[in-house]
C-alpha cells in the first residue's frame, strides 16, 4: 500500500509542476483575460530611476505603456530583452512607453551599480525603475520574471504575459492599442 501512496504523491507533485511551468502562465489576478481592464497600479516605492526622471501612471495617460518586470541575472528576462527592444525601437515614435521594473531576486541585484552596468551592457535606453522593496511588484500582484503588462491610454491593464514567448501576440496588442492594427 505504501508504494501506491508514494506513486500517487509523485504524480500529484508532477502535475502541479507541469501546471506551474512558465509556458502555462497566461493570466494574473490583475488581468485575468483580455477583457479585464483593471486600473494600472502606480510605480510605488521605487529606489532609483535610470534613463528617466521619476514616472507615474497618471503622468503617462494618453500613452500606451509596456511595464516589464525583469532582473539582470534572469536568463528568461535576457531572452525577452531583444523583443522588448524591438517593440521600443519600432513603436516609441508612435506613443509606446516601455518601463522596465527591475525587481531583484538575489542580493547582488539590489546594488544600483550592478543594475546600471547591466542597463549599459544590454543597451537598454528606456526608463528603468529599481523596485528593491517589491512595492510595485506587489501592487501589480506579480509573481514572475519576466512579466509584461500592457497599459492602455486610459491607464488600465489590458494584457499580460509571463515568461518567454507570445511575442507576436504581444506586438499585435501593442499595435491594436496604438491604433496601428
Amino acid at each position: 500500500m505504501r508504494p501506491i501512496r508514494l506513486a500517487l504523491a509523485t504524480l500529484a507533485i508532477g502535475a502541479a509542476l507541469v501546471a506551474a511551468w512558465p509556458g502555462n502562465w497566461s493570466s494574473t489576478a490583475l488581468a485575468q483575460d483580455s477583457t479585464a481592464k483593471a486600473p494600472a497600479p502606480d510605480f510605488a516605492g521605487i529606489d532609483r530611476w535610470f534613463n528617466s526622471r521619476p514616472l507615474s501612471i497618471a503622468g503617462l495617460r494618453g500613452k500606451v505603456v509596456l511595464v516589464e518586470f525583469w532582473t539582470h541575472e534572469c536568463i528568461n528576462c535576457l531572452h525577452v530583452l531583444p523583443h522588448t527592444k524591438a517593440l521600443y525601437d519600432k513603436y516609441a515614435k508612435d506613443g509606446l512607453v516601455v518601463v522596465g521594473v527591475h525587481t531583484p531576486e538575489y542580493d547582488e541585484e539590489r546594488d544600483p551599480a550592478n543594475v546600471k552596468a547591466a542597463i549599459a551592457r544590454y543597451g537598454i535606453t528606456w526608463p528603468v525603475a529599481m523596485d528593491n522593496g517589491y512595492q510595485t511588484w506587489n501592487a501589480y500582484g506579480n509573481r514572475f520574471w519576466p512579466a509584461l503588462y500592457l497599459v492602455d491610454r486610459d491607464g488600465r491593464v489590458v494584457y499580460s504575459h509571463f515568461g518567454e514567448g507570445n511575442f507576436e501576440e504581444t506586438e499585435a496588442r501593442v499595435r491594436q492599442l496604438l491604433d496601428k492594427a
